[in-house]
């Protein structure tokens, strides 16, 4: 297996070279990838109907073709997923990546292009192995197996003839990965692609436990579960206890700060390794490029154009809309991005700060509306009113104000959500409320309903009741009285929660 590691850590490093050129110059890398993705896409009903044969630069680009939100975009991919073709992308497009997020649907379906595929997500994992070895050439991660927890498959079919497949990004990543990677990952796919969150966490601490697991790869909150459970089978209190060679921990999709104190008592050791990622269903966008680094390098060589929504622009009708090369430092941009798989102007919800302009660099700040988000549930406040609206009028209750947060997992306990509400009518029964509250937020959200699915990630939301008043004298007491200023329905931090929660005793 040394000779296997030596071989896969030169063939990793060799892509460095090319990451160098876009770091080096990224606004030519950025404009031939537009001219390209115009061009590709010119002849498709999306390319005829914005006149893409006409379209030479940028500017003009932004002129002819307006701004996408998943809503506006969904009728195309909904024929897509039909069987139709040659709609926003000339190539054939059978996978979907399954996600939540939207406020009027319940999940939402991005499609996967083979160039996306190969270009994009496969490039992105092969990248961060490369910045990994890089940084770390006495590594051994290819001497054993990369740990892989990632969603499942499903076959969606339309109209009884035509076939297509949706699933979690991991999922349909992995069910497309080329069949000599399956001698460097764990478990089999046959595991990985369960659709059964509780078996699968089962199976896969079963299969993997005599496996010689070098890397993971996650969301933080679904690795906890899986990591607690092995060590709950093997009666050990530190996973390099089960995995000697274990060097790195792979993560994305959540922030993974709330969760270092739990991963520092779950893997003991001091020279364990965390590296950050974002990759969406969308695409892959960043990779932590340098060691304890808390941003993450734009990867602008992905067949992905990328432009940038000003924070103060987010709301508006007609939001001005930037180059690269306009980003400042420090400042909040809502991310848009046009795809080699045929997302035009696409409004992906995120909002974004640069670190760095020469590498850009970035981190991740936030979505454009209130959110929660700790466990990979993104709870949009869309979903939270209507929740609270159902659960008032089945329990004959009348609010004045509510606000939510995370309640961080802590050893040995999931985590939940937690609220504080303010009742001008008390709810017949608090108890009852609370759980039409839960089953309403996972008839709304699948992401939050598979979170919840028999308490595996998430417990039963928790409700503080608050006496009258308390949001008008919490919101008093920060100076945000009057019509412009408004109670923060969710948060992804605790600050405003635990501000509360000291004013309600």
């Amino acid at each position: 297996m040394a000779i296997i590691n030596s071989i896969l850590t030169w063939v990793m490093k060799k892509r460095i070279h090319q990451i160098e050129l876009f770091r080096k110059y990224p606004h030519d890398v950025q404009q031939e990838l537009f001219k390209k993705l115009i061009h590709s896409a010119k002849n498709t009903e999306f390319g005829k109907k914005y006149r893409f044969n006409e379209i030479k630069n940028p500017e003009q680009f932004r002129r002819e073709v307006p701004v996408f939100t998943y809503e506006e975009i969904s009728p195309y991919i909904e024929r897509n997923m039909r069987g139709e073709q040659n709609i926003l992308w000339p190539s054939e497009i059978k996978w979907f990546a399954k996600s939540s997020g939207t406020t009027n649907a319940r999940s939402k379906f991005i499609p996967v292009s083979n160039e996306a595929l190969e270009g994009c997500h496969f490039n992105g994992g092969k990248d961060l192995l490369s910045l990994y070895c890089n940084n770390h050439p006495e590594t051994l991660i290819f001497d054993g197996k990369g740990l892989t927890i990632g969603g499942s498959q499903q076959i969606n079919q339309h109209d009884g003839n035509k076939e297509s497949f949706y699933g979690d990004v991991s999922a349909v990543i992995m069910s497309n990965l080329p069949y000599w990677t399956k001698f460097v990952r764990t478990p089999n796919l046959d595991i990985a692609l369960m659709d059964e969150w509780e078996e699968k966490i089962e199976k896969m601490a079963e299969h993997t436990l005599n496996e010689n697991v070098t890397s993971i790869s996650g969301v933080p909150t679904w690795t906890i579960v899986l990591l607690q459970r092995i060590l709950e089978i093997t009666g050990k209190t530190d996973i390099r206890e089960v995995w000697p060679n274990l060097e790195v921990f792979f993560h994305g999709a959540v922030a993974f700060g709330p969760y270092r104190n739990i991963f520092n008592e779950l893997i003991k050791s001091s020279d364990m390794r965390y590296m950050e990622t974002y990759n969406a269903s969308e695409g892959f966008f960043g990779i932590q490029d340098e060691p304890g680094a808390e941003d993450m390098l734009l990867m602008l060589d992905y067949g992905i154009f990328y432009e940038f929504i000003p924070f103060d622009h987010i709301n508006k009708v007609e939001p001005k809309v930037i180059g690269l090369d306009e980003v400042e430092l420090g400042q909040h941009y809502a991310l848009l991005i046009s795809t080699n798989a045929g997302l035009w102007r696409y409004y992906i919800g995120d909002t974004i700060v640069f670190t760095s302009l020469n590498p850009y660099k970035i981190k991740i700040s936030g979505r454009t509306k209130h959110f929660i988000n700790a466990f990979g549930e993104e709870l949009v406040v869309e979903n939270a009113e209507k929740a609270i609206a159902t659960a008032c009028e089945k329990t004959g209750a009348l609010i004045n104000n509510f606000t939510a947060a995370p309640k961080y997992f802590e050893q040995n306990e999931q985590g939940s959500h937690e609220w504080i509400v303010e009742f001008e009518q008390a709810p017949s029964d608090l108890e009852e409320f609370v759980k039409i509250l839960d089953a309403t937020l996972r008839e709304l959200n699948s992401d939050y309903d598979a979170k919840r699915h028999k308490s595996i990630a998430l417990k039963m939301p928790i409700v503080h009741r608050a006496a009258p008043g308390t949001f008008y004298q919490w919101m008093k007491k920060r100076g945000k009285l009057g019509g412009q200023n408004k109670v923060p329905r969710l948060s992804n931090s605790r600050e405003y929660l635990d501000d509360l929660l000291t004013m309600i005793g």
